[in-house]
């Protein structure tokens, strides 16, 4: 029987012992860029928007800076948006991914041994 194997890797940034930021709010701040909305990127995530709300608190209260603004309803409609340092963070998160999974691939020869 051919077993599938693979080389797995999470990458989190942790302050003071507790996660921060990762693959989940990683992926929730694209949507937020792609969308411009905190609702409608929780809805692709398929997360209650008070997961969102509070995983982008816990963002906001806990980095140097804010990364996500957020502006209230009214005839315009609400939104969100990454703010510059939020676009950066990002960014560099997905190239040490990115730099990360090639490490992987290069020594997916480790897979042989096992």
């Amino acid at each position: 029987m051919k077993r599938k194997k693979e080389i797995r890797l999470r990458c989190w940034i942790a302050i003071d012992g507790i996660k921060l930021f990762g693959p989940g709010p990683a992926e929730l701040l694209e949507h937020i860029e792609q969308e411009g909305s905190l609702v409608k990127a929780a809805k692709r995530m398929r997360m209650s928007y008070k997961k969102a709300w509070d995983i982008v608190d816990d963002l906001n209260t806990r980095s140097r800076r804010p990364l996500v603004v957020s502006h209230k309803g009214g005839k315009a409609g609400g939104g969100a948006a990454l703010t510059e340092t939020g676009r950066k963070v990002l960014h560099r998160y997905q190239v040490l991914t990115e730099k990360l999974q090639a490490v992987i691939a290069t020594e997916s020869e480790l897979l042989n041994l096992i």
